[in-house]
């Protein structure tokens, strides 16, 4: 869990962009493969933004698809009104292809459904007739850095010459709410959901005396400092007498985030804005600051807390950095993510293969 991979049990991944620092998280591994040419695609797994933004710190291109699209059959769960599987690759063109693979009903998972309609690949060079939404708080709050603000506003521009027609929209109290509201749901829910992992059943098992102390030791043992940190912070906000007050309350907010953004798609098909408020960050950077690191995905959340699709692509450098560019789109309109992504992707000409892997 996080947003760095610093908290994996087999080490932190390396961002290929430079070694010294992250590659996003928590899916970081998928991102780094790819962007390493380790591997054409990769599968992330996505709560709070564990998809899009290691895409964007790694320089390749991420879908979170809409909620219940993709199977979840075989992971572990976390939060299970947040988790969605979804594909990293190079160009949009493949995300889209790996999507149209891994989409649709599975009898095995029944939160999933079918697709309205079937995925296709990307082959226009324009965005005639597209309604681009630029919500404010998401592209001028606080701690987003002035590099990634300008390459953001470059690919806005783009969007314009490319044929679609932009204009603002507001987000308030999506952006405001969105990290505490997510903060408060996905711990409980993994809470909830990590409570099998006792050592009878599932994974790991530390003997010990009786059955309380294998419980604690194997638990201590077997999880590391952040999901320990979510268990308490959910076990808490579940417990006797807090639980209206926490996560039914979460969820009322949870409900206003998603109205947000279907009044804002009344007038628009897509919102846009950076994917991550900075470049990759230094290893050991946020480890000791959990809020810091927690602030990572104050872009991806929101959207993601409306159960929303939403598509990165690098759109430039920053320090000599990937920047990522998040479309986001109402529930089923992949299509129109991956043909926006596709036609800008071909206008900004991004080179996903690191200058130090050339």
């Amino acid at each position: 869990m996080g947003s760095s991979t610093e908290n994996s049990a087999y080490g932190p991944t390396r961002n290929p962009w430079d070694p010294g620092r992250v590659p996003g998280g928590s899916s970081g591994g998928s991102a780094a493969a790819v962007a390493a040419g380790l591997a054409p695609w990769a599968l992330g797994s996505d709560t709070g933004g564990s998809i899009k933004q290691p895409a964007a710190l790694c320089g390749v291109v991420g879908l979170r698809p809409t909620y219940g699209t993709v199977s979840r059959y075989g992971i572990v769960a976390f939060a299970s009104s947040l988790d969605q599987v979804g594909p990293i690759a190079k160009t949009v063109r493949d995300c889209a292809l790996l999507h149209k693979i891994i989409a649709g009903r599975d009898p095995a998972d029944s939160t999933t459904v079918e697709l309205p309609d079937p995925i296709e690949l990307p082959e226009n060079a324009d965005l005639k007739g597209v309604r681009i939404g630029v919500p404010k708080e998401l592209n001028e709050t606080e701690g987003i850095e002035p590099g990634v603000t300008e390459a953001a506003n470059r690919t806005i521009e783009l969007a314009r010459e490319l044929g679609a027609e932009v204009g603002e929209c507001r987000l308030p109290r999506s952006v405001e709410y969105g990290l505490p509201c997510y903060y408060l749901i996905a711990p409980s829910e993994a809470s909830s959901n990590l409570a099998r992992y006792d050592g009878v059943r599932y994974g790991l098992r530390v003997d010990a005396g009786d059955v309380r102390a294998m419980y604690e030791r194997t638990r201590d043992a077997g999880f590391g400092d952040e999901p320990k940190r979510r268990i308490m912070l959910g076990t808490y906000a579940l417990s006797a007498g807090y639980y209206e007050a926490y996560y039914g309350q979460a969820q009322k907010v949870r409900t206003v985030i998603r109205d947000e953004h279907d009044a804002a798609f009344e007038r628009f098909d897509l919102l846009v804005s950076p994917t991550s408020p900075t470049v990759a960050f230094e290893l050991g950077a946020r480890t000791a600051n959990p809020l810091a690191m927690y602030a990572a995905d104050l872009l991806t959340i929101p959207s993601n807390m409306a159960g929303l699709p939403g598509l990165s692509i690098p759109c430039g450098l920053s320090e000599g950095l990937p920047v990522g560019f998040q479309l986001i789109g109402r529930q089923f309109s992949e299509n129109l993510l991956f043909r926006a992504g596709h036609a800008l992707e071909q206008a900004i000409g991004f080179d996903y293969v690191p200058e130090r892997l050339k």
